[in-house]
C-alpha cells in the first residue's frame, strides 16, 4: 500500500494527470514525459492558446494531447518566422528546441549548477533546479556555425575536445 501511494504522488512516473488547465479546469488525460515551462508558456500566451499550468500539481509534466497542440501552435509560428529570416527574431528564439532537463538525475543537476557557480539557496527540488539551471542553460550564447565547424573537424579528423583547443590555440598564436 505504502508502494502505491509513493507512485500516485510520483505524478508523471505513475500515470499522474496532465499539469495544466484549460478553460479553468484540470486536464484528465495522462502525463507524458515532455514538461511544461515558462518559455512554452510564454510562446503559447503570445498565440493566444488558452491552457495555463495548474498551481496545485506536483509536477510539470503534459499530456501528449497537449504536447502536440503546443508543437503545433509553435511549428505554425516558425513557418511564418522563415519566410522573412529576420536573424535574431524573438520568433527564432521560441522556436529553438527545448532540452528536457527534467530527464538528468538531480546529482547531474547539482553538478552542472557547482560547475557553472551558479548561486542559489541550499536545498533545492528537482523542479527549482530544473527552472533555474533551464535558464542559465538558455541564456548561454552559443555560435552555431563555429560549433558545426568545429564538430565536422572533430569528427574529421579524429579529435577530442581538449586536441581542439589546443589546435586552435596554436592556429592564433
Amino acid at each position: 500500500m505504502n508502494g502505491l501511494a509513493a507512485e500516485e504522488r510520483g505524478g508523471e512516473a505513475a500515470g499522474g494527470l496532465c499539469c495544466l488547465r484549460e478553460d479553468g479546469e484540470r486536464c484528465g488525460r495522462a502525463a507524458g514525459n515532455a514538461s511544461f515551462s515558462k518559455r512554452i508558456q510564454k510562446s503559447i500566451s503570445q498565440k493566444k492558446v488558452k491552457i495555463d499550468l495548474d498551481k496545485t500539481a506536483r509536477h510539470l509534466y503534459i499530456c501528449d494531447f497537449h504536447k502536440n497542440l503546443i508543437q503545433s501552435v509553435r511549428n505554425r509560428r516558425k513557418r511564418k518566422g522563415s519566410d522573412d529570416d529576420g536573424g535574431d527574431s524573438p520568433v527564432q528564439d521560441i522556436d529553438t528546441p527545448e532540452v528536457d532537463l527534467y530527464q538528468l538525475q538531480v546529482n547531474t543537476l547539482r553538478r552542472y549548477k557547482r560547475h557553472f557557480k551558479l548561486q542559489t539557496r541550499p536545498g533545492l527540488n528537482k523542479a527549482q533546479l530544473v527552472e533555474i539551471i533551464g535558464c542559465h542553460f538558455r541564456s548561454i550564447p552559443v555560435n552555431e556555425k563555429d560549433t558545426l565547424t568545429y564538430f565536422i573537424y572533430s569528427v574529421k579528423n579524429d579529435k577530442n575536445k581538449s586536441d581542439l583547443k589546443i589546435e586552435s590555440g596554436k592556429q592564433l598564436g
